[in-house]
């Protein structure tokens, strides 16, 4: 699987660590930066970047998964949602890892570098990758809403009218 992974200053370790995890697991990395430590860096364009990298090869008919880190992980995942087709998952646990990726379809898996250490990171992260998605009526009816809002903003009639 192809991964495309973003950070901001907080989480470069971790990404940097995680990418050399994640080759040896048999993927092919693309890392979208920052590729040096900046203490101010602004993380909205790394994030951004990963997750069209993920449209881009989901369109193309690769199969890719997104990973974007920062301290708290919140704005990272703000950032690569904004991209057409992103569902970016805050996880902070396993069971978000897994219930990111069998109910939501999720496609980009957020992390708080902060919050959480190295092996727990790695294990949630294997735990988003090797879950797929379920396929149950209830969880695509839900998405295809989501993606219908999306594209025209239609929503399903407002039943308190």
């Amino acid at each position: 699987m192809r991964i495309h992974i973003a950070t901001d200053h907080a989480g470069l370790d971790f990404s940097t660590k995680l990418q050399e995890h994640l080759r040896a697991a048999g993927h092919e990395v693309i890392d979208h930066g920052p590729v040096s430590y900046d203490p101010v860096d602004d993380y909205p364009a790394f994030c951004i970047r990963a997750a069209q990298g993920v449209i881009a090869d989901r369109t193309a008919g690769v199969d890719a998964l997104g990973i974007v880190f920062g301290g708290s992980g919140n704005g990272e995942q703000m950032a690569a949602n904004k991209v057409h087709g992103i569902r970016a998952a805050l996880v902070w646990n396993l069971a978000t890892a897994e219930l990111a990726r069998q109910h939501n379809d999720a496609n980009v898996i957020s992390i708080g570098a902060r919050q959480h250490t190295y092996d727990e990171v790695t294990t949630l992260i294997d735990r988003f990758i090797e879950t797929p998605f379920s396929g149950e009526e209830r969880h695509v009816r839900r998405i295809a809403q989501i993606v219908d809002f999306e594209r025209d903003g239609s929503l399903l009639p407002d039943p308190r009218a």
